[in-house]
């Protein structure tokens, strides 16, 4: 298991969902999957690092972004 991709993943939610409004419309929630990937990629750490602690990126993401919306 890849607990630095946990933490990369952590991380870079923090930084790029959950400090912006970002709508839990499909194609953003795609955007930043494609963008977590690229800069996951660009740190040297895979997908599969990634996915294989938080399961599937996008469902992380997007339920990352409707807890978001449902605490303000």
């Amino acid at each position: 298991m890849s607990r630095r991709g946990a933490e990369f993943f952590g991380a870079w939610l923090s930084d790029n969902v959950l400090r912006g409004s970002v709508g839990a419309d499909m194609i953003s929630v795609a955007e930043l999957t494609a963008k977590l990937f690229a800069d996951a990629q660009a740190a040297g750490i895979s997908e599969h690092e990634i996915e294989e602690e938080v399961g599937s990126a996008y469902e992380a993401i997007l339920a990352a972004i409707v807890g978001s919306e449902n605490t303000e």
